[in-house]
């Protein structure tokens, strides 16, 4: 299969952003839920890069990152990984722990624990979204969480799963509790050749 992104018109990006509003969408009601907070996101932001540009996408390869990841099973395989830069993560655990802001300084049990925990639970919201548009069967495996530079997390996933023609969708999502504090991630979807191959067919671009 080749594929060059230069193909891709407005039509068949705005059917990749679409996919990826809803996602954000249901992962914002799924922190919102556990949170008993009011959560809004801004317009995420979507790119598809190969996997060696990743780490440039995301931001310096030598800052610190919490990356949950998780196998997909079923009609789509591949993995996925959602990332929150160092603060970003600890605000996470704050908010999901019910303690004050500024509070959190390290990534002790219960931290890892919550941020696992929500990993789990916004991955799979995205993966939701991304089988209800698609009409295809997603099956999240149990989550692992990595907290190390941002580099070395990308260099493992490129090590284990890169291939020459490996294309990431990356969504930069930010989801708003109010005006003063927000929590930014990324959720990037890593499908496998054929995989990404059936998302372009589902979505007309094939």
């Amino acid at each position: 299969m080749t594929l060059d992104l230069r193909e891709l018109g407005a039509v068949q990006l705005d059917g990749l952003r679409e996919v990826s509003n809803m996602g954000a969408g249901h992962a914002a009601t799924a922190l919102s839920q556990m949170t008993n907070t009011r959560i809004m996101i801004n317009v995420p932001r979507l790119q598809v890069v190969p996997l060696e540009e990743v780490p440039d996408a995301i931001g310096s390869p030598d800052e610190v990152v919490a990356a949950v990841l998780m196998h997909m099973l079923g009609d789509l395989t591949g993995r996925t990984l959602l990332i929150f830069p160092r603060n970003a993560a600890m605000r996470l655990a704050e908010m999901l722990l019910h303690r004050p802001v500024n509070s959190a300084h390290v990534f002790g049990e219960l931290e890892q624990s919550a941020i696992k925990e929500a990993g789990n639970i916004l991955s799979a919201a995205y993966m939701n979204a991304i089988s209800d548009f698609m009409g295809l069967m997603l099956l999240p495996s149990v989550p692992s969480l990595v907290i190390d530079l941002c580099g070395a997390v990308m260099t493992t996933a490129y090590t284990n799963f890169g291939h020459e023609r490996d294309l990431v969708f990356c969504i930069q999502t930010e989801f708003s509790m109010d005006e003063t504090s927000s929590v930014a991630g990324q959720f990037l979807l890593l499908p496998d050749v054929e995989s990404l191959q059936k998302i372009l067919e589902s979505i007309r671009l094939a």
